[in-house]
């Protein structure tokens, strides 16, 4: 089976951390990086899709971060 994951967050160091830790775990990134900004916060929000073929069969239990 195929696994998504969409990995959001604050533009910084604990996002780019996620994202190489999501790598790290055999998960590949699936298309380019989005940004947008967060006026009320004043911050950039970054997203970054990531895929991962895997044993099984889907559930919708799963916990995605955890594969």
């Amino acid at each position: 089976m195929k696994l998504y994951r969409l990995i959001t967050g604050t533009d910084d160091s604990a996002f780019c951390h996620r994202v190489t830790q999501a790598l790290n775990n055999g998960w590949d990134l699936h298309g380019s990086p989005s940004v947008s900004f967060d006026s009320a916060n004043g911050a950039a929000i970054c997203a970054q899709a990531v895929v991962k073929e895997a044993e099984g069969e889907y559930s919708p239990e799963m916990k995605l971060g955890e594969q």
